[in-house]
């Protein structure tokens, strides 16, 4: 797969996951693609954690301004009709209340026990954790949205090396060569890019895991 294609494809299988009228938090980066890809019929509420529910369009020119309204990333943002703006205390309510149905994220690592850490590295020029932690554990349901690996190292562990964001957290995992449940009996791989065979998936991945009997073509 090029390289290229990897982001547009991971994003367009986890829209896949989204159900008409979901309250959806979106991660900056890969995650943000996620609505371009929604099926027919399929509207999402997307939630933003420093105080917007409905998120809309993102500005640009003169809609760009003023500059205190930003998504959690720090990006120019704006509530679509019927959206509003919130506190950063109601909207963490919100989140801790369960009223989020799926949140969407990256990673830098993300382990068989369905622990998740995704702190920026100390010093790059990046927003800081945000809303991460409230999300993990406040959401109905945690997509990990990332690449398998990193510079050909696996990011899906046994054990995650770097500091957690939040443990046992993490429902499905969703990456170009396949799709990951978590459950209580550790990883099941539901679905696999047919570019990519069970052994190649096995060669980048550092979890164990098992392979689902029926297992599934992720681009049907």
């Amino acid at each position: 797969m090029e390289k290229s294609e990897i982001k547009g494809f991971i994003a367009k299988r986890v829209a896949k996951e989204l159900k008409d009228g979901d309250v959806v938090n979106l991660g900056i980066g890969l995650p943000t693609l996620v609505p371009a890809y929604l099926p027919e019929g399929v509207h999402v509420i997307l939630q933003s954690e420093n105080g917007i529910i409905g998120t809309g369009a993102k500005p640009t020119g003169a809609d760009a301004e003023p500059a205190y309204k930003t998504d959690a990333g720090g990006s120019p943002a704006q509530a679509a009709k019927g959206g509003c703006y919130i506190d950063s205390a109601t909207s963490f309510a919100f989140i801790r209340g369960g009223h989020v149905n799926a949140t969407i994220l990256g990673g830098l690592e993300v382990d068989q026990e369905g622990s998740l850490s995704n702190w920026i590295i100390p010093g790059k020029k990046m927003p800081g954790m945000g809303g991460a932690m409230d999300l993990l554990v406040g959401a109905k349901e945690v997509i990990v949205a990332m690449e398998h690996t990193a510079k050909g190292n696996p990011k899906i562990l046994k054990k995650c090396t770097l500091p957690y964001t939040a443990v046992h957290c993490v429902t499905k995992i969703i990456t170009e060569m396949c799709v990951f449940n978590v459950t209580k009996d550790g990883l099941v791989m539901t679905e696999i890019n047919p570019e990519f065979t069970v052994d190649d998936v096995k060669a980048a991945t550092a979890a164990d895991f098992t392979v689902a009997e029926d297992l599934k073509d992720m681009t049907a």
